[in-house]
């Protein structure tokens, strides 16, 4: 996956602070942040504050990252520069959370090159939630991570993850998604309808995730039946759901039986006893009777409110 970056900013002497500068600097800036002054953009004082992020103490790096969020967009190219070079995988880690509070989109190729190939896992998932805040404009780039063939198992999760978190933020891109004919991005699509359909109330997104319940990938019918169980929307999920007891693939069945448990779908009751006996997938068998347990228990406390 080629990636471009535009936002490193020129070559400039290494900044290091001691401890007593470190401090003193903190202390200055906490009181600008206090009385709400809003930090110019001096590139030395930049470079001072992003070698702050290296300090030992949390509370020192959490003054710095706050005090370069407070610089905003003229931070951008110094935090970019730290997040892919510099050496010391703390300063890595506070530059892409910093970048988190910035929400600049002209970060996303530099957060993208750290996703995909600083060694850190830290670093790789906040490079992601920085990504995320964003909103709608690292759609693209968390859907080309998802489409790769070069993407890592960890770099699917967390594309995943981003895409869920930009949620309604991107209705269009996210409706585009379900339809890909990349199988990983259709999923992740899927898994972030969610927000959608319960915020918006988004007709088009319900539509998508029925689509789902037919898909010929198993990831796609598996996610889209978890998703069912998260809206608590029984009336409308149930009816889709029972049919799934019957899928071809195991993951469907189980995640479809745990989605009516958690929908208290007690009319799925029978559905479920007519499946259990035909189940013939070991790991499956003991989350049917689960279900049908709960839901009879659940059954047995609305009849008791009831009698009450």
């Amino acid at each position: 996956m080629s990636i471009e970056s535009s936002n490193l900013a020129p070559a400039v002497p290494a900044v290091s602070l001691s401890e007593s500068e470190a401090t003193l600097l903190a202390a200055e800036l906490k009181l600008q942040l206090r009385s709400g002054e809003r930090l110019d953009g001096d590139r030395n004082q930049i470079e001072k504050m992003v070698a702050g992020l290296g300090d030992p103490r949390g509370l020192m790096r959490l003054t710095f990252a706050e005090s370069l969020g407070s610089v905003g967009t003229a931070a951008v190219p110094s935090l970019c520069r730290a997040l892919r070079r510099h050496e010391n995988v703390t300063v890595r880690r506070a530059a892409a959370k910093t970048l988190t509070l910035i929400g600049d989109p002209s970060a996303i190729p530099d957060l993208l090159e750290a996703l995909l190939n600083d060694a850190d896992p830290v670093v790789q998932g906040s490079a992601v939630g920085a990504m995320a805040a964003t909103g709608e404009c690292a759609v693209e780039a968390l859907i080309n991570v998802l489409a790769s063939p070069e993407s890592t198992t960890m770099h699917l999760g967390l594309a995943s993850w981003g895409l869920a978190f930009v949620g309604a933020q991107a209705p269009d891109a996210l409706r585009r998604a379900a339809r890909s004919t990349h199988t990983e991005v259709r999923t992740a699509a899927i898994a972030a309808l969610g927000e959608q359909i319960q915020s918006l109330n988004d007709q088009e997104a319900r539509d998508l995730v029925v689509e789902a319940l037919a898909d010929s990938a198993e990831l796609v019918r598996a996610e889209a039946a978890t998703l069912l169980g998260k809206l608590h929307e029984p009336l409308w999920a149930a009816p889709l759901l029972t049919p799934m007891l019957a899928d071809s693939s195991a993951q469907v069945r189980k995640n479809t039986a745990l989605a009516l448990m958690k929908l208290g779908a007690v009319e799925a009751i029978a559905d479920l006893e007519q499946a259990a006996p035909l189940e013939t997938c070991e790991s499956v068998k003991p989350i049917l009777q689960l279900a049908i347990l709960q839901l009879r228990r659940h059954q047995a406390e609305a009849d008791g409110d009831a009698a009450g």
